[in-house]
């Protein structure tokens, strides 16, 4: 590719990102506005009514990541989605490179839960999404751990980002210790997806605007589910001692290369 060319396609992917970043936001409000809505009336049914929210936020986000690809603005492989796709019962745990990370997983999980940051509720675009998927709040300290284990053992997964917010680029990576508390606590099997961008786009330190060189890759690898039980016995341990020990083996497997490079 000239240089000429190389600076045509960045500047076409910088017109494209925005593109993107409006469609997304113009379907949060219409999702939101109108279609929530008339689940609210027509769907009585509280938990049928969450299930079609999640199904509709999935089929959302498919189209979206599909439009982001044809236009060339990024391209996207996931390695084992018929896993995540089936996956129930567990904790779903992600490392977070980027805005999209959510958008990738949801897509592909058609039911899952997911826990978000209460200030999102601030976000006109997706304060309807979170309500009508009915997902969990990481600040509802005391209602948390009960809904959490509820859910678990009605078979839904929970994504959790464990992280709190995106990576800072070339800082090391750190945990908090909530989603090792889940897991613990309610005894719940893990799940750990990676993942990985060939380029720097969309992380904490990005605007949108700040367009990779190179058209990024985005790989999603799905691991194998870690069951509790081999790592955690009510007898033996405590479970704030146990919840640091599995804290660091989330760490050290979402710092695992891409094994796609």
């Amino acid at each position: 590719m000239t240089a000429i060319s190389a600076r045509i396609n960045r500047l076409w992917r910088i017109f494209a990102t925005g593109f993107c970043f409006s469609l997304f936001g113009i379907g949060g409000l219409l999702l939101s506005l109108i279609w929530f809505n008339i689940l609210l009336v027509c769907v009585r049914n509280p938990a049928r009514r969450r299930s079609i929210a999640r199904r509709s936020i999935s089929a959302s986000f498919r189209f979206f990541l599909w439009v982001t690809k044809i236009m060339g603005v990024l391209d996207y492989r996931f390695h084992g989605k018929e896993i995540l796709h089936a996956e129930s019962g567990c904790l779903v745990i992600a490392n977070h490179p980027s805005l999209l990370d959510y958008v990738l997983l949801a897509s592909v999980m058609p039911e899952t839960d997911c826990m978000v940051k209460s200030s999102l509720l601030k976000n006109p675009f997706m304060s309807g999404v979170i309500r009508s998927a009915d997902y969990l709040i990481n600040s509802q300290a005391d209602s948390l751990l009960p809904a959490s284990q509820q859910r678990l053992g009605n078979g839904d997964t929970i994504l959790i980002f464990p992280e709190g917010t995106r990576t800072r680029y070339g800082e090391p990576m750190t945990l908090q210790r909530g989603a090792a508390n889940i897991a613990v606590r309610c005894a719940s099997d893990v799940r750990i997806v990676t993942i990985h961008c060939s380029e720097r786009m969309l992380d904490k330190q990005s605007k949108w605007y700040d367009v990779p060189p190179v058209k990024p890759i985005f790989d999603v690898n799905v691991c194998e589910r870690l069951a509790i039980t081999d790592f955690y016995d009510a007898n033996l341990q405590e479970p704030a001692l146990a919840a640091r020990q599995l804290n660091r083996l989330f760490l050290a497997q979402l710092q695992q290369p891409n094994p796609e490079t």
